[in-house]
């Protein structure tokens, strides 16, 4: 024996990852943020996730997606092969479990592009995972990104902008909230975000020696986009949607 730990997932407990957990509407730049988010930031490994719809564009396998067939999706379902799963626009996306497992054993951390089923069965099985949820600044604006896309048919759009409307109606189930409006200044809070649970975790404090001032700019960015500390700027962004202002939600 060598005396690793195993949790109920099957990770193996010498380093446990942090797992970052990130969704938003279609056409919210999130693809984006991620990619320059990968750019920047060491030792944090993509989760690239299972999906049965067909590549769009130059979209390549096992880069953006991995792209399988419904019945061999079905099958990884029966055997446990997913750490959660949903089904979105009539098209089954999952994250692998082995993902994780693999993540742990380079000691790395791991980031999940998911949308809010999913994360709502990930926080269930992973309670600490870190969840980052981004918002367009306003509908208007997201209708505008799906039609320069150029991806969708007319119908698509329309479907992609009734689902929106009910994803960020759950944005006070995550714990970051990114507000999209300029994308520098999202890729940088979004990398905070990532680098501040690093210390957080590694319980290194931001006065301690050495880069102090650097880390408590990590530290006070990420804290900006906090849920309890940018609910007043999200108001605004569901009323253009139409949806109901939190205070009014059950």
């Amino acid at each position: 024996m060598n005396g690793h730990k195993t949790n109920e997932i099957g990770m193996n407990e010498t380093y446990r990852p942090l797992v970052y957990i990130i969704s938003a509407p279609s056409g919210s730049g999130k693809s984006t943020l991620v990619n320059e988010l990968l750019k920047l930031v060491p030792n944090l490994d993509f989760s690239v996730s299972f999906t049965t719809r067909a590549p769009r564009g130059s979209e390549q396998n096992g880069k953006q997606y991995h792209f399988v067939p419904r019945e061999e999706f079905e099958r990884m379902i029966r055997d446990d092969e997913f750490l959660e799963h949903a089904c979105f626009d009539g098209n089954y996306y999952g994250t692998a479990r082995r993902f994780l497992e693999e993540t742990g054993q380079k000691g790395h951390d791991l980031l999940l592009d998911i949308d809010v089923q999913g994360a709502q069965q990930m926080k269930r099985k992973l309670p600490e995972a870190i969840s980052i949820f981004v918002l367009p600044p306003d509908r208007k604006t997201l209708e505008w990104r799906l039609r320069k896309r150029s991806e969708d048919a007319e119908d698509v759009i329309h479907r992609r902008l009734v689902t929106a409307s009910r994803e960020i109606e759950n944005y006070d189930k995550y714990d970051y909230i990114l507000i999209n409006d300029d994308l520098e200044e999202s890729i940088e809070s979004l990398q905070a975000i990532v680098l501040s649970e690093r210390l957080l975790r590694s319980k290194s404090s931001p006065s301690a020696e050495g880069k102090s001032a650097e880390r408590n700019e990590i530290v006070q960015l990420a804290d900006r986009h906090r849920l309890a500390n940018i609910r007043d700027r999200v108001e605004p962004i569901l009323a253009s949607f139409g949806a109901p202002p939190a205070s009014a939600r059950p």
